[in-house]
């Protein structure tokens, strides 16, 4: 189901709360002053990670749950009225800007994150070798690189991300048996 994009979230600093509260309800969901505020901290803040919304949104209203700021991100990401990117070694982001098929770049070194049009402009954007049978309909893009700040600054790359690894057992037997013990 197509749902109409809301303003860019630069637009939506600008609007007053009724122009917030009909994005809420325009989405079949009730208008809480926590919606109102994740909903503020996003226009401020694009591609923000939850605690940087369960800050902003605090000293917003005074105080706020966590819980209820990660139940808001969830409940705007099913409704289509918010957008959850993962960039690899990153916490989740968050984004107001949805439905018009946008990439995104990440600074390897200090991890900012803007968007990029998409490529060619019309969905899917790009056109696999093969698509084993699927009928698609999005691709989604992250491209890498240094952004200028950090180009002028010569900061140093972050750690790539590491993919999880259990620790092997020890060889010893003796350190088997402290290692389970």
């Amino acid at each position: 189901m197509d749902r109409p994009n809301p303003p860019r979230s630069s637009h939506l600093l600008d609007e007053p709360d009724a122009a917030l509260a009909a994005l809420v309800k325009g989405a079949g969901l009730r208008v809480t002053a926590t919606r109102l505020g994740v909903l503020r901290a996003l226009a401020k803040r694009p591609h923000a990670d939850a605690e940087t919304v369960i800050v902003d949104v605090g000293a917003q209203l005074g105080s706020v749950s966590p819980q209820t700021v990660y139940s808001v991100l969830s409940a705007f990401v099913a409704a289509g009225i918010v957008r959850r990117i993962e960039p690899a070694g990153s916490p989740a982001l968050h984004e107001l800007r949805v439905g018009d098929n946008h990439h995104h770049v990440v600074c390897r070194r200090c991890g900012a994150t803007a968007d990029i049009d998409c490529v060619v402009g019309e969905r899917p954007c790009l056109t696999p070798s093969e698509t084993r049978g699927y009928l698609l309909d999005e691709a989604e893009v992250t491209f890498w690189g240094i952004c200028p700040a950090c180009q002028e600054a010569n900061e140093p790359p972050r750690a790539a991300p590491r993919a999880k690894t259990t620790p092997a057992a020890p060889s010893d037997p003796r350190a088997q048996e402290e290692h389970h013990a």
